[in-house]
Order: C-alpha cells, then structure tokens, then sequence
C-alpha cells in the first residue's frame, strides 16, 4: 500500500502546511505548473516524486519532467497529464488514446478547479487536485490525497487551505 500526495499547480510555492503532507506520504505526484524548480527539488528530498510539466513551466522544468507521465503503482495504472481535460472532455491530443487505452486513474491540473469524477464510458477515475499555490483565481487551495493497494485507490481525501 502506498499513500500518496497529489498536488498541482504550485505557481513556485511551498509553505510548511504542503510539507506536512508530502512527510505524511509514501510518494508526491504533482501535475505541472510547478513552476520555480525549488518546489520539486525540495520535493525530492524528502519523498519519491512523480511529476509533469505544465504550461508556464520553462525549459528547465521540461527538460527533467515529461508532458505525459504514465506508470502502473501497486497494480494501478495511472496516467498524468497537465492539460487533460475531463470525463466528455479530453484534450484532443489525447482524447483517442484515452478511449483506446484508459488507465484507471487519470490525472491533471491546469483549471485550478478540484474534480474528482468516473468517467463511465471508460471505467477510468479522474482527478484534478486544484491548485495548492496562490497565483490564480481560485478561492481556496487544494490537494487530493489517497492509497492504492492492489489495483484498488481508497482514503480519497480533500486537504483545503484558505487561499
């Protein structure tokens, strides 16, 4: 079983409430806009991570994350995008790929709006944990964390932060 922190849209920040949690997890996966590469470099230090770039992340962050990260954990596999869209309204670039070939759980930022929903035409789960830095419009920040076991996601839970 491994617990797990999913955070995105960062925009360069990091504050001890976010490394509270990722200390409490078994690994990090962030979704892009990550932005000032201190973020995931102190990240790394302290639990596995899993990233992506995002849109405002420069050449730095897409020289060391991929747009497109895919993998299986604890028998769950898992796809993470920045720019995915959501159940009946996927990016194109990946629309097809994602009807041919769903993970079970497919993740992504870039809206800064919290989503978690089934997508029933394909049987995948899909998660956007909001965005837990403070550049944007949203109203509150968020994360998402959660275990996989066996091909199984459980303990879904929301962390919410006053912007």
């Amino acid at each position: 079983m491994k617990k797990i922190l999913l955070l995105s849209d960062t925009h360069s920040y990091m504050d001890d409430a976010i490394l509270k949690h990722v200390k409490e997890a078994d690994e990090v996966w962030h979704a892009g806009d990550i932005g000032d590469l201190k973020v995931t470099d102190t990240i790394k230090k302290l639990k596995p991570l899993r990233a992506v770039y995002g849109n405002i992340d420069d050449v730095e962050a897409r020289a060391e994350f991929p747009l497109h990260n895919r993998f299986v954990c604890e028998g769950v596999d898992v796809w993470i995008t920045h720019i995915g869209g959501y159940p009946g309204r996927y990016n194109p670039s990946i629309r097809e790929e994602i009807h041919n070939n769903p993970p079970k759980l497919f993740i992504c930022g870039h809206s800064h709006i919290l989503k978690v929903m089934p997508d029933k035409k394909t049987g995948l789960l899909h998660m956007n944990p909001g965005a837990i830095g403070t550049h944007g419009f949203h109203k509150a920040r968020t994360m998402l964390r959660f275990q996989v076991y066996k091909g199984n996601i459980s303990n879904l839970e929301v962390i919410e932060y006053a912007r």
